[in-house]
């Protein structure tokens, strides 16, 4: 089971408030303003902050260049 499309339309970053990308095959959400990560387990997400993973800028650059090689779009326009 994949996350409602209906909830990645106002899943937002709960310490910016902005947007994500949604990365379903790493089963993680991504902030890309903060380099933060957020995990899916289950297919609920987890959104505590204390709990998201700060990612390097490796890791940050790679993410940003699979979203735009797989046309991953943002949860929502801000």
């Amino acid at each position: 089971m994949a996350l409602d499309p209906r909830l990645l339309e106002i899943l937002a970053c709960p310490d910016d408030k902005g947007p994500l990308l949604h990365f379903s095959d790493e089963d993680a959400l991504y902030n890309p303003r903060l380099h933060r990560r957020y995990l899916v387990e289950d297919d609920i997400p987890n959104m505590l902050i204390d709990e998201a993973e700060t990612v390097d800028e490796a890791e940050h650059r790679r993410l940003m260049a699979k979203a735009e090689s797989d046309s991953i779009a943002l949860t929502f326009s801000p």
